[in-house]
């Protein structure tokens, strides 16, 4: 279902999701190499705790954390574990809380230590083609125009674009409608009309664009092993300009000051 939010229930989500922006960046102060990703899990949920919320990944569908923490080729949905980063990996952290029954959600791919050039132009790539997207997000335009506007800009710096998984709706539930590709046509797909809430979530591979599941179910790797970037908004469709209610800027505080 496609649920058309009122201003008030916007503010609500605005600040489920400056929620999630801040968690994010109390998790960015602790990554660095030989911390482990169950670590971050725990700072994520006890922070999210400590301001009135709710883990909203936790138990949801059953996954069992906090935190996604996608390290390397893991494209999303890795499990916090007791695996240490190593200089040079990078980690995409994807975070949900629920806050006064509403949800947010947004992640973040993130350098630990000295991580080589083309890997971090696969970053640039990734965030600028979520920037890309999120433009498009006008009433009026549709989820093709988001959809276009991702994979062409991913494709333009040689990079693939994940196909078997895709942004959404968000609101009451985590994932409502619709379903928010990153790759497609131009005025293609859903309307977009105005207080549609959506999550824009660009997953991008240095390689090919396959993926595979691994056995616990849930991590999702590529299909060659090369590395994968992930960031994500939520955004509320305005008139004319998009109104972002996720912040990087929290996070882009955290990491000048190291």
């Amino acid at each position: 279902m496609i649920y058309i939010k009122t201003d008030a229930e916007v503010e609500l989500l605005r600040e489920a999701n400056q929620l999630v922006s801040k968690t994010l960046a109390e998790v960015a102060a602790h990554i660095r190499p030989g911390v482990t990703t169950r670590q971050l899990d725990t700072i994520a949920e006890e922070f999210i705790r400590d301001h009135g919320a709710l883990p909203g990944f936790k138990g949801y569908a059953g996954f069992p954390n906090t935190l996604c923490t996608s390290v390397n080729d893991e494209v999303v949905h890795g499990i916090p574990s007791d695996y240490e980063l190593r200089d040079g990996d990078i980690i995409s952290v994807d975070c949900g809380v629920i806050l006064n029954g509403w949800n947010g959600d947004s992640a973040y791919t993130f350098a630990v230590g000295d991580v080589k050039p083309e890997v971090l132009r696969l970053m640039e790539y990734t965030r600028a083609s979520l920037e890309a997207g999120a433009r498009e997000a006008i009433a009026g335009n549709r989820v093709g125009d988001i959809s276009h506007a991702v994979q062409t800009k991913a494709e333009s710096g040689g990079y693939s674009v994940v196909r078997t998984l895709v942004g959404h709706g968000i609101g009451k539930h985590l994932h409502e409608g619709p379903e928010v590709p990153n790759y497609g046509k131009r005025g293609s797909g859903t309307r977009l009309d105005r207080n549609l809430v959506i999550c824009i979530e660009p997953m991008i591979n240095m390689g090919t664009k396959n993926t595979r599941v691994q056995s616990d179910g849930w991590t999702v790797r590529t299909g060659d092993g090369k590395p994968s970037a992930h960031y994500e908004y939520a955004v509320a469709v305005r008139e004319g300009k998009p109104d972002l209610l996720t912040t990087f800027e929290y996070i882009e505080e955290v990491l000048i000051k190291r």
